[in-house]
Order: structure tokens, then C-alpha cells, then sequence
């Protein structure tokens, strides 16, 4: 099955195109915006970390934002940081060029302040934008695609329709070569023996039960009940009442594929394609960033309550297994999975009909989310900020 996509320097193809302007830590986010909307084509991410973190913290932002400029689907970089933060751009950028993309930076403080940087930014960003608006896709396979699988505002309906599609296409994808990553590791407690059992691995099956061993240990370390945050508010009017509950239901996204490894979080999809387990926060925003940090181009993204999410460089397409939120969400939602509940349809239909988008939207095709411009951006915090 062919896609048509943009080839990178490093073998890897992208289905989206985009310049991105980086900022190192929160205080370089506001140039780095302000150059991206002089340059047509170019996208800031709003990282409000960066500065004042210590060891693993400040390394997981760096590992993420860097991951960011290696996705596929951005085609030139330039980095932006102010000069003291913990996070150095010529650092940043050396990681990010290793791919072969074109790579820039600028030191705010190095320019002389906001307005030299902006000028300065603008002058590098521009002709970087004009080469990759040269640039034509090319017909690649599917194989290539990496997909996030992600859930939020989630309710009964979610379990029995919208993720179980998802889990359909997933597995579709992985028997065509591409590779799919779970995430989530608060919404697998109580299902994680269910999951275990599909790693042929036995090393990463023990690094999977181990991810979700630690953030169960890190909460109680804390003196907190993760019961006392799962479910959400919102899934229990939405009907859920348990954590195990959720967690049976957020498996099915998953599908039917054995898995292939168990990643940390923002961790690169290895070149071994296949289902991979990543560990991220239940937080819809931050887990989705973990994943395209990783390498993911498109994101699957069911949601019973409804939400608008989407991502600085990767598409999200929303589907929903409940037809009232369908109905009452129509500027976000994509797929209405609510017609295997309510319409006699069947999960291999609709699973059909969301790799059918899933095709169209690699090809250049803008699911809703990315026609409203939703650029949300957040990284998982180990720890506090000092």
C-alpha cells in the first residue's frame, strides 16, 4: 500500500512539511513565535520549560523538543534559545541536524535582544522555507507511518466502539509494515497483565510491567491515590466509574498485534517496526507530544466526551463511539464510531472507513483539528521546577 509523503536525508519520509522554529526553554517561546508568524509555512512549539530543571527533568525536555525537530514530518529546523537556559540551541541543533535536515540557530542574548533575534530569525527561517516549499511529495509504502494512539474525555463508549475501531486500523497498519505506539501508562493499570502477555520479548515485556510498576510507585511516593485522578471527572458523568474500568476499554486501541517493544517516554521508535508501548502521562496533551517526540507523523485520537486536541506537527483525526457527541461536536470530531453502537454498523466498517481517512490525511488530506489550527504542546514534568 503506497502513501505519498516527503523523503528525508535520513531515509525517513514525512507527511507533513513543516519549518519549525524551536525554542529551547520558555524564555526564547515568545521570539520563537513571533519569528514563525513572520515566515508563511513555519510552526513554533510553546515550550514553557527548559530553564531551572535539574538531570533527568531537564534532559526529558531536551529529549523532546529535539525529538520534535527530528519527526519526519518537519523538513527544516531553526532553534531558538536565549543563552543562559539549561537547554543550549548549538546543542539542540547538532542533535537535530544528525538527521541530515537542514538545521539553523540563534542566541537571543548573542542578538542583541528580542527585536535584533525576531529580524535575525526571520532572515535565516525565510530561505528555508522557500527550499521546502520546492519540494514535491514522493510515493512511498505505509510502512513508513508511525501512528500515536491516543484517548481522552473518555466514556463507556469509548471501550465498546471508537477505541475498538482503532484498534482495527492499528492492527491493519502493522500487517502492512507500519508501527503504532500505546501510550498512557495510568489508563493500562489494572489491564496490564492483559498487555503483558502479547510481548514475545520477555526483556521488554519485564521494561513494560516496569514502567507501569514506577508510576504507581512515584504516586505513592508522593502520598497520593492515583484513584484519586482516575477516572476524570468528566469520564465519571460520562459513566465510568473505575480505573480498572478505563483501562479495559483503553486497551482496544492496541487492536490485536503482539508488541514489539515498550519505550520511555519521547523515546524514537526503533527502525523494527511494529506495536510499541510508550510511557506517558494520562494527559491527553502531554502524551500525544511524548509520541510524535518519538516519531509518530499522525495521531488516532478517540474521545466519548469530546475534545479539540491537535498537534504543532502532526495530524490528529478524532472519531467518537458516541453519536450524541457527534452530533453536538461537528467542528472536531472526524469519524462517527457512534453507528456501531447505535446504527447497526460493525467495527470492521467504520475501521475501514478511518483508514481510509488515515490514508487520505498522509496524502495531505487536513483532519479538523488541523484545520482549526490546534497547535496544543506540552512535556511531561518528572519533578518540580527549581
Amino acid at each position: 500500500m503506497k502513501i505519498q509523503a516527503y523523503r528525508r536525508a535520513n531515509g525517513r519520509f514525512g507527511i507533513r512539511n513543516h519549518l519549525l522554529v524551536m525554542p529551547t526553554s520558555v524564555c526564547a517561546t515568545a521570539t520563537a513565535e513571533r519569528i514563525a508568524a513572520l515566515v508563511p509555512g513555519a510552526v513554533s512549539i510553546p515550550n514553557q520549560h527548559g530553564c531551572c530543571q535539574i538531570d533527568s527533568d531537564l534532559s526529558l525536555t531536551q529529549k523532546t523538543i529535539v525529538g520534535f525537530g527530528k519527526n519526519a514530518n518537519v523538513g527544516a529546523v531553526l532553534v531558538v534559545g536565549l543563552g543562559c537556559d539549561g537547554i543550549q540551541a548549538s546543542a539542540a541543533a547538532a542533535e537535530v541536524a544528525e538527521t541530515g535536515k537542514p538545521v539553523q540557530h540563534i542566541v537571543i542574548q548573542e542578538c542583541g535582544g528580542t527585536l535584533k533575534a525576531i529580524a535575525k530569525g526571520a532572515e535565516l527561517a525565510a530561505p528555508m522555507a522557500r527550499e521546502l516549499s520546492m519540494q514535491k511529495r514522493e510515493e512511498c509504502d505505509i510502512s513508513e507511518l508511525i501512528m500515536g494512539l491516543e484517548c481522552g474525555g473518555s466514556d463507556p463508549t469509548s471501550g465498546l466502539a471508537s477505541n475498538p475501531t482503532i484498534g482495527y486500523a492499528s492492527t491493519k497498519l502493522v500487517d502492512n509494515g507500519g508501527s503504532s505506539i500505546l501510550s498512557e501508562t495510568t489508563e493500562v493499570i489494572g489491564a496490564e497483565h492483559l498487555l503483558a502477555a502479547r510481548f514475545d520479548d520477555p526483556v521488554q515485556r519485564e521494561k513494560f510491567l516496569s514502567l507501569v510498576k514506577a508510576v504507581e510507585d512515584r504516586a505513592i511516593s508522593l502520598g497520593e491515590d492515583l484513584r484519586s485522578g482516575q477516572p476524570t471527572p468528566g469520564n465519571k458523568v460520562g459513566g465510568l466509574s473505575t480505573i480498572e474500568e478505563k483501562s479495559l476499554g483503553c486497551m482496544y486501541k492496541a487492536g490485536t498485534s503482539p508488541f514489539t517493544g515498550a519505550l520511555d517516554y519521547a523515546e524514537g521508535v526503533p527502525e523494527a517496526h511494529g506495536l510499541y508501548f510508550m510511557d506517558t502521562p494520562g494527559q491527553d496533551i502531554d502524551s500525544i507530544t511524548g509520541m510524535v517526540a518519538g516519531g509518530a507523523q499522525l495521531v488516532i485520537f478517540s474521545t466519548g466526551r469530546g475534545t479539540p486536541t491537535g498537534s504543532p506537527i502532526a495530524p490528529v483525526i478524532k472519531i467518537t463511539g458516541n453519536p450524541e457527541t457527534y452530533e453536538k461536536m461537528p467542528d472536531n470530531i472526524d469519524i462517527n464510531a457512534g453507528r456501531i453502537i447505535a446504527g447497526g454498523a460493525t467495527v470492521p466498517q467504520i475501521g475501514e472507513e478511518l483508514f481510509d481517512m488515515m490514508v487520505e490525511v498522509c496524502n495531505g488530506g487536513m483532519p479538523k483539528a488541523e484545520s482549526l489550527g490546534h497547535h496544543e504542546f506540552g512535556i511531561y514534568k518528572l519533578t518540580g521546577t527549581f
